[in-house]
């Protein structure tokens, strides 16, 4: 789900537990595309985040479907998942096209997108 008025994600997290979700954000901050040197809420790619009894599912995009930093950060986003939400977390390849609008409002001003 998105917000109407961006293409910003609507974490299931954000109702469900949004006393995690700074924390999450906060994390997922840690993880940069060493090509573009923005991390990944920057970028947008995280696109869901549900937290279940016994764990936890993010699903995440990549900005190109042949990244080749796909697996690192995929793996990284895991583990930094695992450590703010206390939860074995599973990373969801969403098939979502990246697109730049999908960007932190204020961020692809950097690049003269906006």
């Amino acid at each position: 789900m998105t917000d109407e008025k961006t293409t910003q994600p609507i974490w299931e997290l954000e109702s469900t537990h949004p006393d995690l979700v700074s924390t999450f954000k906060e994390a997922m901050r840690e993880v940069v595309d060493p090509e573009l040197g923005l991390d990944i809420i920057q970028l947008g790619l995280i696109r869901d985040v549900h937290l279940r009894d016994e764990d936890a599912q993010v699903t995440m995009i990549l900005t190109t479907p042949f990244c080749p930093y796909g697996p690192a950060l995929l793996d990284t986003t895991r583990k930094k998942a695992e450590e703010a939400l206390k939860k074995p977390t599973y990373i969801n390849l969403g098939m979502e096209m990246w697109d730049f609008s999908m960007m932190e409002e204020g961020v692809g001003g950097d690049w003269g997108l906006y």
